[in-house]
């Protein structure tokens, strides 16, 4: 049986092993590669993009973080499967997993083909389900007090009507965080969730484009912001490496909003203006 090996409680992530998926471009490239400069023992990637994936595994390599990026499909179970099996074969054990892969795709209750919902919803809800499945046999297996980080989103409160499905499966994923953080903490296995604000990726300055906005959209946006910028991943990464670490071992089926908005506030002035 694999021992979990001791962590000096200060944050650091010596010992770990930790599995992030969509990890090679945008949100989850940030999060391994600040869980690769805190001295993680080992990682496993995964994402459809290969060459993006060779490309940031290769670069973790060289950071002295032992490395493995997975193609995978996330929308298949059998690849879902798949990602934490190769974490088991190559390291003996999974102490860690951050669901970050997501479609952002938009799309209105009347323009929402039944296909791009299966498809949002497969890769938002239902991947993070098998995944923490497959992630919990091991860490049980080998006795690991292990860490599940979920990456939500505060449209999991409700969302704009352009992001209906998206609002929706992230809505799924919250209660599925706290269901699973509530049936595993007996094992000790701790599984939260961030719900992230708006924050600057590759992915959301295409789905910016697509949406018609300017080139410079990013400048706008960031000038009517009350901190004066937007999010970014290594804002998020540092969230979530505290909640993979020891320094949270006390913190499950929480929900972090984590925006430079508070949710459910508004300014009188806002409330006139409606």
């Amino acid at each position: 049986m694999t021992q979990e090996p001791a962590t000096t409680g200060d944050g650091k992530l010596s010992g770990k092993v930790v599995i992030v998926t969509g990890g090679t471009q945008g949100l989850g490239e940030g999060i391994a590669h600040h869980l690769a400069a805190l001295g993680a023992d080992g990682l496993v990637i995964c994402g459809r993009n290969q060459d993006g994936g060779n490309r940031v595994a290769d670069g973790l390599n060289q950071s002295s973080c032992p490395s493995s990026y997975v193609r995978a499909d996330l929308s298949r179970e059998e690849d879902c499967r798949r990602v934490v099996q190769a974490c088991d074969e190559r390291f003996g054990r999974v102490n860690g997993l951050v669901n970050a892969a997501g479609l952002t795709t938009a799309g209105t209750l009347e323009d929402t083909t039944v296909a791009l919902w299966d498809d949002i919803v497969a890769v938002n809800a239902r991947a993070p389900f098998i995944l923490m499945q497959e992630a919990v046999k091991v860490m049980k297996r080998e006795q690991i007090r292990g860490s599940i980080v979920n990456i939500l989103s505060d449209y999991s409160y409700c969302g704009a009507p352009e992001h209906m499905a998206y609002s929706a499966s992230k809505g799924a994923l919250a209660i599925l965080t706290k269901n699973v953080a509530h049936a595993l903490r007996f094992d000790r296995i701790r599984v939260n969730g961030i719900n992230m604000g708006w924050t600057h990726t590759v992915n959301e300055d295409a789905l910016q484009k697509a949406m018609g906005q300017p080139d410079n959209w990013l400048e706008l946006a960031e000038a009517k912001q009350p901190f004066g910028r937007l999010l970014r991943p290594e804002d998020i990464a540092k969230l979530t490496a505290y909640l993979l670490s020891d320094d949270a071992e006390m913190m499950t089926g929480s929900l972090i909003d984590f925006d430079q908005n508070v949710i459910g506030a508004y300014d009188e002035s806002d409330a006139l203006e409606k």
